[in-house]
């Protein structure tokens, strides 16, 4: 296959795995124990679930998204450097 035809190259590839891999561990810092009718947990309000995790999502989604906007380099453009 022509590699010309691809819209993606390697490192459009690894920047979407990095900021999918960094979207996944934003929404794991987000977990935690929740609170029922019986018992409160304070911790729903804790500064890791509230500022941090979202922080680390939004990260991600920048890379998700530089990832997919970078226009690969060319084959003939690689052959001129």
């Amino acid at each position: 296959m022509d590699r010309t035809k691809f819209a993606f190259d390697k490192t459009n590839f690894i920047l979407l795995g990095i900021g999918m891999a960094v979207i996944i561990i934003g929404f794991l810092l987000m977990t935690g124990p929740g609170s029922t009718e019986t018992t409160f947990e304070p911790d729903i309000f804790s500064v890791r679930r509230i500022k941090v995790a979202p922080f680390v999502c939004f990260v991600g989604f920048i890379f998700m998204i530089y990832g997919i906007l970078r226009k690969p380099k060319s084959i003939s453009e690689n052959i001129e450097e």
